[in-house]
């Protein structure tokens, strides 16, 4: 995978630029990956509707759930659905808003120094193998370009805001992406 000159956009990958985002605080330094597990509507797949959720354009007459979610001003850095497909909504260098109220150690406010990636999946059914091997491949790229993440630095949105969040899931294989990591 390639990056842009500036290292704040992948190359050769959809594009689709979210406003649910903004600047990184001053002289924090992106050091954590946070994956997340998504679908919408919920356990369905493929679509407009992340992309649309994502830029504030989502129609809640399509299905009762978008309702729920209307308010909601989210993002993520990058998604990758189930067919291997990488769609990147925020430049690295900015902070989406992908985490909420979180924590990893012992610093608040995740947003502000991880990179979110989305896979389009829900928690209890086995994501795809293209998107491990994505998913492998971006975490190397990210490792590369950010050297702050370290091997530890890759967590589910569950482990940041455990009791609010769950995903990726119980179905999503750790030890699978680890061993496409070594």
């Amino acid at each position: 995978m390639k990056l842009s000159a500036d290292g704040a956009w992948l190359t050769e990958v959809r594009r689709v630029l979210s406003l649910n985002c903004d600047a990184r605080p001053a002289g924090c330094a992106v050091s954590l990956i946070v994956v997340h597990g998504i679908s919408l509507p919920p356990g369905e797949y493929g679509g407009h509707w992340i992309d649309d959720f994502f830029t504030n354009r989502l129609d809640i007459s399509a299905h009762p759930y978008f309702a729920e979610i209307e308010a909601l001003r989210v993002s993520s850095h990058l998604l990758v659905q189930r067919d291997g497909e990488l769609v990147q909504y925020v430049a690295f260098t900015d902070r989406a808003w992908h985490a909420g109220t979180s924590r990893y150690g012992n610093r608040e406010a995740c947003n502000d120094f991880a990179i979110g990636i989305e896979l389009e999946g829900c928690d209890e059914e086995p994501y795809e193998d293209i998107q491990y091997q994505q998913l492998a491949a971006l975490i190397r790229t990210l490792r590369a370009r950010f050297p702050a993440i370290g091997e530890n630095d890759v967590v589910g949105h569950c482990d940041i805001a455990p009791g609010r969040k769950t995903d990726p899931g119980p179905a999503f294989d750790w030890g699978r992406l680890e061993r496409l990591l070594a």
